[in-house]
């Protein structure tokens, strides 16, 4: 017998290596949970019309023509087999393999398997591989014939049934040990136990044993999460920390006193809730969500002043230097004499600002390392440069990560240690997030929500610009630039690249990423298009359409100075039209650019071209932005820039932007190059699980904090715990 912790080389040999690299599974237990995409059924065959281009696939289909004939311009055959699903066809083609007319005869019925392509306008499979499913058929599983068969998610050396009966073998002969689903947890929520349901789901006779399977499996897979994000919540209420609450007048109140606007609804209740939590012994632990423009910089501004009232440091981390300058200038506008302490306009009660990125001079960074390190410097903000051992804070009692998705564990667990008791955390991200992955990624985080705009902003106008369908569009776009800035408000156009030799795209810091979205409209992008990269717009702008107005550039390779430059230029009015990548997603606030136009917009990802339209409207004049692409008019890339135009709902976006991605890449699996830990459940379809789990979960932690009366659930979250594939569950 075996187990799941069983190296499955131990199991089946030499064949293990080729699961390994398919998959990453190394243990039984691990192929054990490689459950089945779908079901097929002898009496129902695949719907043909359906399949995708260069999609692999496992088809049940029936032989309807068998072709067998010599090749026209080279020597050998050519085998043609036609297959149906009684309205459609497909094509199989073997090369020099005439024996298998012998096999596939018309009338049989098959699961076929392979990538599929097109010749001459037909779909076809090259090579399939088959199971024929005939009752004579030599060397099949009988297990693997009847009843529902098992359609595995598979690849070119590993096709289903090789998976299917791996998985049987394996059915036969694991010993599973004790189930990790409490018993009481099972029968309340009328659940199978595990060997039932892995049974069920790997060997149905019926769909009602394939959904029964289901429902256990899900729960399985968020109530073993929701004890690990139970279990860290406990343990963080065990740190005591210093409570840091705002002294009567003092910096809170006098920066109150001087805002020159209302705070919304929205910023004083969570502002009540973030003070409340400061308030007490047990460390806060808070996520700030909310719509981009909502207001979260003041709110985490004014939780940093209660900080530095009770006589300590906050922190602030972004992720780029242009978003740690951008948060430096705003708060220093925001704080004005307040943040001026030891200067000959600077208040009474002031503290002061310290900025530590990693590019400042050594002069700059010398001073500003004192300030930090004798407490002189309350509020301190950095890039990761704020890492560094050379950084050491008088007394850290608040830390505020901004754009929570784009650290590492490591990061952020390196700015908490530099706190002689646990500090207060509070996790910014302008990105919504809907209820479910709040609960699943963010889990272990209080989780307040800004919706309300701030009064007077104005909205912003979205519309696709789709240069194949309507070329003519494109001088349009260039004649509103010029009308905008003619009427003395400026422009950001936006580029996936830095260079126009760029074989891939680049982030805020100039590193490369993968492209958000499908490349389907590369072949046919016009030719300003194909250089959508700054250092090749720009002048093309300048020389062309553009001709005689102020552009600069801005991407993330230029030195820290350069861009530190431009932003002061470009949001003192001295630049017309800023050519920059999205080092601009975030942060960045210049009342009177009015106009965002995104070229090759296909090649982003929802959220970050709400980010970017985020960048606009934010004065008192409207927004425009201005998504130019050249994808087709039914494509999955125009479907995404349709939505995006079609709301300014941030929190709709979202719900959109996850409908449309894999789980994996929600919870941080694509960007790491693992996969993901759900392999059943979906965050959006399954909220009431979800929301079940979390609360057994949490009953069960608040009885037995240490598991010590569920041993076999334990061991379950201390695998998920110390497994690097729950990097995602680290979001304190």
């Amino acid at each position: 017998m075996v187990d799941q912790s069983t190296p499955l080389r131990k199991l089946l040999g030499s064949s293990a290596a080729t699961l390994e690299k398919a998959f990453g599974y190394a243990t039984c237990g691990d192929l054990l949970h490689h459950y089945p995409r779908r079901y097929a059924e002898r009496a129902v065959l695949t719907p043909l019309a359906e399949l995708a281009e260069d999609e692999y696939v496992t088809v049940m289909a029936e032989i309807a023509k068998v072709d067998s004939r010599p090749m026209r311009n080279r020597r050998g055959s050519l085998l043609e087999v036609w297959v149906t699903d009684g309205s459609g066809r497909l094509k199989l083609t073997f090369f020099n393999q005439a024996w298998r007319a012998k096999q596939l005869r018309p009338g049989m019925r098959g699961l076929f398997a392979g990538r599929v392509s097109s010749f001459r306008g037909v779909r076809q499979l090259t090579h399939p591989d088959y199971q024929l499913l005939d009752d004579d058929t030599d060397g099949a599983d009988p297990r693997l014939l009847s009843g529902l068969i098992p359609v595995y998610p598979a690849t070119t050396k590993l096709p289903s049934w090789n998976l299917a009966k791996a998985i049987q073998t394996l059915l036969d002969t694991i010993d599973l040990g004790p189930d990790a689903l409490p018993e009481p947890v099972r029968a309340a929520r009328d659940l199978l136990p595990l060997e039932r349901a892995l049974h069920f789901v790997h060997r149905p006779d019926e769909w009602s044993q394939v959904t029964a399977a289901h429902k256990r499996l899900r729960f399985d897979e968020a109530f073993v999460m929701q004890v690990e994000l139970a279990r860290r919540r406990v343990l963080a209420a065990l740190e005591p920390t210093t409570p840091r609450a705002a002294r009567p007048g003092g910096l809170l109140e006098a920066f109150d006193a001087q805002l020159p606007f209302t705070l919304t609804d929205g910023q004083q209740q969570v502002s009540a809730e973030v003070f409340a939590d400061l308030g007490r012994e047990v460390p806060m632990q808070r996520l700030l969500q909310g719509e981009v423009g909502s207001g979260k910089t003041v709110v985490a501004l004014r939780a940093m002043l209660a900080v530095v009232d009770s006589g300590g440091q906050a922190a602030l981390l972004a992720p780029t230097e242009v978003l740690a300058q951008q948060h430096a200038r705003s708060i220093d506008a925001l704080l004005g004499p307040l943040g001026r302490q030891g200067q000959l306009d600077g208040a009474e009660t002031a503290t002061r600002l310290a900025l530590i990125t990693g590019s400042m001079g050594a002069a700059a960074r010398r001073q500003a390392l004192l300030d930090v390190g004798v407490g002189d410097a309350g509020i301190v903000i950095g890039t990761h440069a704020l890492l560094e051992r050379t950084v050491q804070f008088f007394d850290l009692g608040l830390v505020v990560v901004d754009e929570q998705h784009r650290f590492g564990v490591e990061q952020r667990s390196a700015l908490r240690d530099k706190a002689s008791t646990p500090p207060h955390v509070l996790v910014m991200t302008a990105t919504p997030i809907p209820r479910t992955v709040a609960m699943t990624v963010y889990g272990d985080l209080e989780t307040s929500t800004l919706r309300e705009l701030p009064g007077g902003r104005k909205p912003i106008a979205t519309t696709v610009v789709p240069v194949r369908d309507q070329p003519a569009w494109v001088d349009r776009v260039w004649e509103r630039a010029r009308e905008e800035v003619s009427s003395g408000r400026q422009v950001y156009v936006v580029c996936p690249r830095i260079s126009g030799d760029d074989d891939t795209l680049a982030d805020a810091d100039g590193e490369p990423v993968a492209p958000a979205a499908d490349d389907e409209a590369s072949a046919a992008r016009e030719s300003w298009a194909g250089v959508a990269a700054v250092n090749d717009v720009a002048p093309m702008l300048a020389d062309g359409p553009l001709v005689g107005l102020r552009i600069d550039m801005l991407h993330g390779r230029l030195p820290a100075d350069a861009k530190d430059d431009v932003m002061r230029r470009f949001a003192a009015g001295e630049i017309d039209v800023l050519v920059a990548t999205t080092v601009i997603e975030v942060g960045v606030d210049v009342a009177n650019a009015t106009t965002m136009i995104v070229l090759d917009a296909d090649r982003f990802g929802i959220s970050q071209l709400h980010q970017l339209r985020g960048r606009v409207g934010r004065g008192s004049h409207g927004g425009l932005c201005l998504l130019v692409t050249a994808s087709s008019a039914d494509s999955a890339a125009r479907e995404r820039l349709d939505g995006v135009a079609s709301t300014l709902d941030g929190f709709a976006l979202a719900r959109l932007d996850l409908e449309q991605r894999r789980e994996g890449d929600v919870l941080g699996a694509s960007q790491s190059g693992r996969r993901s830990h759900l392999r059943l459940l979906r965050l959006l379809r399954d909220e009431d699980v979800i929301a079940d789990a979390r609360a057994d979960a949490q009953a069960l932690v608040d009885a037995d904090p240490a598991l010590e009366s569920h041993p076999a659930l334990r061991a379950a979250a201390d695998a998920l715990g110390a497994d690097d594939r729950a990097d995602y569950l680290e979001k304190t």
